[in-house]
């Protein structure tokens, strides 16, 4: 099984998506709700980055990581697959 790395820039990225979140709470209580989306979008664009850094892939300098993460899904080990 591989073994995960955890490196500060993994970290990082997953702090930066719960500032989002947490940004995105209060949009919502204010029903700012396209800012809402916008802030989830890069939360979850930010959380997908720290999960190619776990398996010890440079997460692309654009949004949309899907094709990266589809061509390294093998790396992923399975309890993170079933997730």
């Amino acid at each position: 099984m591989k073994q995960l790395n955890f490196d500060s820039l993994a970290f990082s990225y997953i702090s930066q998506a719960e500032e989002r979140l947490n940004l995105a709470r209060i949009e919502y209580e204010r029903k700012k709700y396209n800012i809402v989306v916008r802030l989830c979008q890069e939360a979850v664009e930010l959380s997908l980055k720290a999960c190619l850094r776990l398996i010890s892939v440079e997460p692309p300098k654009f949004h949309d990581v899907g094709p990266v993460l589809k061509n390294n899904a093998s790396s992923f080990p399975q309890w993170f697959k079933e997730k």
